[in-house]
């Protein structure tokens, strides 16, 4: 098995290597966005509310097992290495995708969606990737590197699944199974490992690899600790779009399939030009620290736009401010990293993804229950964005909490 050298052109090498796999897994994801809550409201039956319940429990479920799952994942790479994790991730997902599109009912769509939770792992172990082979000085820069990965597959992936999705509502399930498997031939063939032998843990730690002990383990790093809290609520704010954004666009603006995939290319264009231009630049010049705040203020204003837009044009408005808040994720994983020691990145990014899970578990929930209230028969005000002015609140107060934990840079530990 090769391993990374330790000169900078193929560190370089590595780090697109890790960028191909994620872009790979983002467009496999990102193809069935547009069609899947379709897929739930014709298996599930009735209107877009009750539709909206069952996208809420498809939702905490995958994330609830991914909760459990990820912190493994994060103590396996640890233990033998970042490759076969990545590997198994995106055997997993393709074979889950090929499952997806074959079955015609609600209760086995729902254990899709619980063996994809099982096997998303590619994330979390990619940026452990990064950080094995990465300066601290230039993680933040790399991780906007990843970052444009999401939005370079979110161009390409919904538009694709819009497309497919208006053609034969499984169209995109088919597709997105034949890119996780090439992506697993690629990394197969292609993806050298990152942590050689010497610098993996002495062995399977169960105590950081259950979630209880993962989220322990960001407690012995008193600044790490407060970002995560950042880290949890920035992804519970997310999940505004992921849970209710298609039924919102549809039952506000109208959008069918099409539109809100192009709508989506739209956020992940914008997206990627913020995280791999922007990142880059302006880290060096103003800092981790002020990079961050700037990007938790976009992003407030971004959901706030988008909460109180009253047509689709005033909603388009919205999409480059929600763009600029991924200036917030690569300083707040940079600033991180360089808290822990390097035998524990495995496990810090388990942690951090066992906290994205725990906001899925009730992210989904909460937004799509605001949604189906805001829209009911029986909401006072009948503010139908209101799941978004919810995530520009939640936003607000990760601003605070940033302020205060990024100050004074803390010290490196022994």
């Amino acid at each position: 098995m090769p391993f990374m050298p330790t000169s900078a052109p193929l560190r370089r090498a590595a780090v697109i290597f890790i960028f191909v796999t994620v872009l790979i897994d983002i467009l496999s994801f990102g193809i069935i966005i547009p069609v899947l809550p379709h897929l739930v409201e014709r298996l599930a039956g009735g209107g877009i509310a009750r539709a909206a319940m069952w996208v809420g429990v498809f939702g905490t479920l995958f994330a609830l097992i991914q909760f459990v799952c990820s912190p493994i994942q994060g103590a396996l790479s640890d233990r033998f290495g970042r490759r076969p994790v990545i590997l198994l991730s995106n055997l997993g997902i393709g074979v889950d995708f090929l499952f997806m599109a074959l079955v015609n009912t609600l209760p086995l769509l729902l254990v899709g969606r619980c063996i994809s939770g099982m096997t998303a792992a590619s994330f979390t172990t990619a940026n452990a990737y990064i950080a094995d082979v990465t300066p601290p000085e230039k993680r933040a820069a790399s991780y906007g590197l990843l970052g444009s990965a999401f939005g370079i597959g979110f161009i390409i992936g919904p538009a694709l699944g819009g497309f497919l999705g208006n053609w034969h509502l499984r169209a995109p399930f088919w597709a997105a199974a034949l890119l996780a498997l090439a992506n697993f031939c690629y990394g197969w063939f292609i993806l050298p490992e990152a942590l050689p032998p010497e610098r993996r843990s002495a062995r399977f730690d169960w105590a950081h690899a259950n979630p209880l002990g993962a989220l322990f383990l960001l407690r012995r790093y008193p600044q790490v600790f407060g970002l995560a809290t950042l880290v949890f609520l920035s992804n519970l704010a997310h999940y505004v779009l992921q849970s209710v954004f298609v039924l919102y666009a549809d039952y506000r603006y109208g959008w069918g399939a099409q539109t809100v995939g192009y709508t989506l290319a739209l956020v992940g264009a914008c997206n990627a030009f913020t995280q791999a231009w922007l990142v880059g630049r302006l880290v060096p010049r103003i800092g981790e620290r002020r990079t961050l705040l700037a990007g938790l203020v976009f992003g407030t204003c971004g959901f706030a736009v988008m909460g109180l837009a009253t047509s689709g044009p005033m909603f388009l408005l919205g999409i480059p401010l929600l763009a600029l808040w991924g200036l917030a994720g690569p300083s707040t994983q940079a600033l991180m990293t360089r808290q822990v020691d390097p035998h524990e990145q495995g496990r810090l990014q388990g942690a951090i993804t066992s906290l994205a899970s725990l906001a899925g578990i009730f992210g989904p929930a909460l937004f799509t229950q605001v949604f189906a209230a805001s829209i009911g028969a029986y909401a006072g005000l009948h503010l139908s964005g209101a799941a978004f002015l919810l995530s520009a609140l939640l936003l607000m107060l990760g601003l605070a909490l940033a302020r205060r934990f990024t100050r004074a840079p803390a010290p490196l530990p022994a």
